[in-house]
């Protein structure tokens, strides 16, 4: 079956079509600047890759650029959308109700945008995405793959806040994570290679990218995440500043004269590593302006290291003991010197570094010698093969 994945995004609309029997990508791609004028990006597998202007004042134009893309006689992929067996939906919060993914429909779609309020950025523009696949494709089954859905395995005592029970009873607030995906698909890829039943293995997954997440993984299931009612919680981030002492929000508005909207727009998009280092958001960025004596990208990357090295303590502790650590996503399979420098703080675990083998990069690799009583690799994320292959659970049952 050929499975068509869409992430959508408020101006962008990122697509793989996977095979899924032999689990090969047969062309991807990426619409941008949806609303302002229109760019498509497309390759075939195999094929180079194109960019073409194209008017997009909608998604509905995106997607129809993309099925005409992997239709075209000459650099398609398929004949036409019968050889589209399924469409595979990234969707960001799930809420409460979402435990697993789901074959969409109706009362789907009106589940997801009862949690529009938890992720105002995300759910409306994956729900975008969804009813222009539905125009134009009505015939094809979609699948919803949600974010949060790991995390719903978490105990009480790791997705309570400290405040008071109506809050959660009323309106929900408690912690979701995030990257439930990625940390699930990896998880699974830890188990593997440490030849265990995925229910016997204790692993800690850190997805570092421009947003960041690090999740405790006990014999299968997500027991804590340091994303919470939001991506805003828990590691400092690209632009997002992570855990703050929340009293900082009265305390900036009074200061500057701001909205609270105004300081959580600083605090998603103007913190983090950018904000910290008034240099970029981008570790390359910040490497090079460390290594040329720049006091604050240093400070930056010490922060973001110690805060990586704390949550795997701490998740330690809540699984009383750990098996292997796995790094992924941009910053945790390429920056060698984010990963040297967190496992600097991880000695107590018995974690012996090979700094050879940390020089790896983007490729499954094992990080520590043999005497390690830890096992730290790489191993790469496919979030888009996890979708495809949660969409093909959902439709056979």
């Amino acid at each position: 079956m050929n499975i068509l994945i869409i992430n959508c995004g408020s101006s962008s609309l990122k697509f793989q079509l996977i095979n899924s029997e032999a689990e090969e990508v047969l062309a991807k791609g990426v619409c941008e600047r949806i609303g302002i004028d229109g760019v498509l990006v497309y390759q075939p597998e195999g094929g180079e890759k194109t960019k073409m202007e194209k008017s997009m004042p909608t998604h509905l134009e995106a997607i129809q650029y993309l099925v005409e893309a992997l239709t075209d006689a000459t650099t398609g992929v398929v004949k036409s959308l019968d050889e589209i067996g399924a469409v595979g939906h990234r969707i960001v919060h799930g809420g409460e109700q979402f435990t697993t993914s789901a074959r969409i429909t109706e009362e789907v779609i009106k589940a997801v945008e009862a949690c529009n309020d938890l992720a105002p950025l995300h759910n409306p523009a994956n729900l975008i995405g969804i009813e222009a696949c539905g125009k134009l494709m009505p015939d094809i089954p979609m699948v919803g793959v949600f974010d949060t859905a790991f995390h719903q395995t978490m105990p009480r005592a790791a997705y309570m806040y400290g405040l008071p029970y109506e809050y959660y009873d009323k309106y929900k607030v408690r912690r979701y994570g995030f990257h439930g995906t990625s940390h699930s698909f990896v998880s699974k890829r830890a188990a593997e290679i440490m030849e265990k039943p995925y229910d016997q293995v204790k692993s800690i997954v850190c997805h570092l990218g421009n947003g960041s997440s690090v999740c405790a993984v006990l014999n299968g299931k997500s027991v804590d995440t340091s994303m919470g009612l939001t991506p805003l919680e828990g590691l400092a981030m690209g632009t997002r500043s992570g855990d703050v002492d929340p009293a900082i929000i009265d305390f900036i508005a009074t200061k500057k004269g701001m909205t609270i909207e105004q300081v959580l727009n600083v605090l998603n998009k103007e913190s983090g590593m950018l904000g910290l280092s008034e240099v970029s958001s981008d570790f390359r960025d910040l490497w090079d302006a460390a290594d040329g004596g720049n006091e604050k990208a240093q400070i930056a990357l010490d922060v973001f290291c110690y805060r990586v090295a704390k949550y795997i303590g701490a998740y330690a502790a809540a699984m009383n003991g750990v098996d292997i650590i796995a790094f992924t996503a941009g910053i945790g399979e390429n920056d060698h010197g984010v990963r040297a420098k967190v496992m600097e703080y991880l000695g107590y675990l018995g974690i012996e570094l090979n700094l050879e083998a940390n020089k790896a990069r983007g490729a499954e690799t094992l990080l520590t010698t043999p005497e390690s009583k830890v096992k730290v690799y790489i191993i790469p994320t496919d979030e888009e093969l996890a979708i495809a292959r949660e969409t093909v659970t959902v439709l056979r049952g």
